[in-house]
């Protein structure tokens, strides 16, 4: 991207944008030369600088960008006509005020043209999640869900949770709402089809059928209770079962038991009654499971007091597969179907899309939808609105959803809102905290020790902020915890400096948390507090709140001491709505940080000795173990028992002796 001493009209799109399709073939990207100066002698801006604009772009399809003086991105949009499109942002007449603020803070324009309207659609969605604009609607909260993964990088695939990058090779069924409603499915599954959930190594050191098999929940592939190709069988059954053809698999079952019972074996045909049973508990045990929908997904939008709910719930293999709530951040000007169009494109950016999907409204450009969809996902895909049936009591089941989830937000908002006005008045605050930042350490006699950050504003917690640090300096003494919160905070704050600069004022204006907190609560008293107040000096950091929570008298909750540096500590009353929220932002600090404690502690714990060794892998790690059964047993072999070990050379064995025995020495 070139720089030029005066503002441009349009910047070139030199960087590579993905949505998803090949950049050099599907995209064209526009470079127009730097506009000429108004008469007075100044670069043209807002609605002057668009109509200039207009008269070069061509009537096309494609993508523009909209950006400020600082090079950041206003608006995203698509159009079917850049030329069109764009001129109509040249007369702002009968426009909304936030679009006419958008234009008016218009200092540069950037373009691609594609291919066809469809493309176009396809890299908005996907710029928007990257860029995030101020002026679109915005996914908020989109954690990545939950799938079920049955492996196919071993030759006994296993049946597990999957949370993630879809990097592992397998096949993969979801999305689900929930963790939960994965462990349930998974639970019936495996009795089910007795598909093993084990870990390949615990499947590898296996001598004799573990307690799933003797429950039936597993058919003891590890040891051979089952042949390989019956094994193969039961994972096609699974298969095909949560790819939506749960019908087929019922009736191949339900034949299968007719025939057993014919031969006159019963203990069969109990089994094949069985895994019909626990087919049907997996098709019951979810809420509503609407007849005749195999698979799709319903979205609900409700909007109220300037904010939007998009309800989604997920059915596949008939069966409700659970639901979530989304809060899009969009201008009160949306109309609802308009920010569910928006939404939907976004949403589908990085997840598997059903055949079918349900909408509580119709689309402005409902067929234009449905033909980016199916482009990305391969399938065709029908967006539509249902009129009538089980499919519209569907929708409106969501919409009802959508519009009890909005209630208890906006309910839950104004609680919270008056929470962070009474923390302003209780530690003498200018206003009410955007982010609240709590910090503990977690750790075993020094072993293990990690920092946490947690994040809380007017949305309550924010966990995409939290932040995890294990403690790496030498010069902390293990145990030492004014050491470890010395670490913790020069390594924020170093951070934070580089990252977002110096703390300045507010603006009023600025949307979401921000990167500065308005306040620091630091699990301790006087002494925790002076560390922190002097990390925060020797970075130069100044008018940053700081307050020390120290356990009360016995540590009985209730009875803190609130520390403020240069101040005398005070308590609140007992039930007072401030303290019991500073206790619920230092018990999820607490929490926070004894998770990532364990979750390190835990991991330790599970690591194999094998894996420490240069040029021992997974082949060799499988053939150490099934030869020896243990690390530790491999770890007392000589030399020529690791070279009676297929795989292993000589020169190997003779590592794998030293690697052990000079440790030890």
């Amino acid at each position: 991207m070139t720089e030029t001493d005066s503002p441009s009209t349009t910047r070139p799109a030199t960087e590579p944008d993905s949505a998803g399709l090949p950049a050099d073939e599907a995209f064209e990207h526009i470079a127009l030369q730097p506009v000429d100066e108004t008469a007075d002698g100044e670069a043209r801006v807002g609605a002057d600088l668009i109509a200039d604009v207009v008269k070069r772009l061509p009537n096309a399809p494609g993508v523009y960008r909209m950006l400020d003086d600082k090079g950041d991105v206003l608006y995203v949009g698509k159009a079917r006509s850049l030329k069109k499109r764009v001129a109509n942002y040249a007369r702002p007449v009968g426009l909304a005020a936030r679009t006419l603020t958008m234009i008016a803070n218009t200092r540069a324009m950037e373009f691609v043209t594609t291919r066809t309207e469809t493309e176009a659609l396809l890299l908005e969605a996907n710029l928007i999640k990257r860029l995030r604009p101020r002026f679109n609607v915005l996914l908020r909260d989109d954690k990545s869900f939950p799938y079920i993964l049955i492996t196919g990088d071993h030759e006994a695939p296993q049946i597990v949770k999957h949370r993630g990058a879809r990097s592992r090779k397998g096949a993969y069924f979801g999305p689900f709402a929930s963790a939960g409603a994965v462990d349930r499915t998974i639970n019936a599954l495996q009795k089910a089809f007795l598909l093993r959930s084990c870990t390949d190594s615990v499947y590898e050191s296996r001598s004799r059928p573990c307690l799933l098999f003797q429950i039936k929940r597993c058919s003891g592939p590890c040891t051979g209770e089952i042949d390989a190709q019956s094994y193969k069988t039961l994972v096609d059954e699974a298969r095909t079962f949560l790819a939506g053809k749960s019908k087929a698999v019922r009736a191949d079952l339900a034949t299968e038991m007719e025939q057993a019972a014919e031969r006159l074996d019963f203990e069969q045909a109990a089994r094949y009654r069985d895994r019909l049973a626990a087919l049907s508990h997996i098709q019951s045990h979810q809420g509503i499971n609407p007849q005749g929908i195999e698979e799709a997904d319903v979205f609900a939008v409700h909007q109220e007091g300037g904010q939007s709910c998009i309800q989604v719930f997920f059915f596949r293999t008939g069966q409700n597969w659970g639901n979530r709530a989304y809060f899009p951040k969009a201008d009160a000007h949306w109309s609802s179907a308009e920010v569910l169009e928006s939404f939907l494109a976004q949403f589908y950016d990085d997840k598997p899309c059903p055949r079918m999907i349900l909408t509580s409204e119709a689309l402005p450009e409902e067929g234009l939808l449905s033909a980016a969809l199916s482009e990305r996902a391969g399938h065709k895909v029908t967006v539509t609105r249902p009129q009538r049936g089980t499919k519209r009591e569907l929708a409106d089941h969501a919409r009802q959803n959508a519009k009890e989830a909005l209630g208890r937000k906006m309910a839950e908002s104004a609680s919270q809102a008056t929470l962070l006005k009474g923390v302003a008045e209780t530690f003498e605050l200018p206003a009410p905290p955007r982010r609240i930042e709590v910090y503990d350490n977690s750790h075993i006699m020094g072993t293990n020790a990690v920092g946490g950050m947690i994040v809380a504003g007017p949305e309550g917690f924010a966990k995409a902020h939290y932040r995890k640090f294990n403690i790496k300096s030498e010069d902390v003494t293990p145990g030492d915890d004014l050491g470890m919160m010395r670490e913790v905070l020069e390594r924020r704050f170093k951070r934070l400096l580089k990252e977002a600069g110096p703390k300045g004022e507010r603006d009023p204006e600025e949307e979401g948390i921000g990167p500065w907190p308005d306040l620091v609560l630091i699990d301790g008293g006087a002494t925790q507090l002076a560390v922190a107040n002097e990390v925060l000096a020797e970075l130069g950091i100044e008018d940053l709140a700081l307050v020390g929570v120290a356990k009360g008298v016995d540590r009985e909750a209730g009875r803190e001491e609130f520390h403020r540096p240069g101040k005398a500590p005070f308590r609140l009353p007992p039930r007072d709505p401030v303290l019991y929220y500073i206790q619920r932002l230092r018990d999820e600090a607490h929490r926070f940080a004894i998770g990532t404690h364990r979750a390190k502690r835990s991991k330790e714990i599970a690591a194999n000795p094998l894996d420490e060794i240069p040029g021992v892998g997974a082949a060799r790690k499988r053939a150490l173990l099934r030869h020896f059964g243990t690390a530790k047993a491999v770890s007392k072999a000589g030399v020529d028992d690791l070279t009676a070990v297929e795989g292993i050379s000589e020169a190997m064995a003779k590592s794998i002796y030293s690697h052990f025995h000079d440790r030890a020495n």
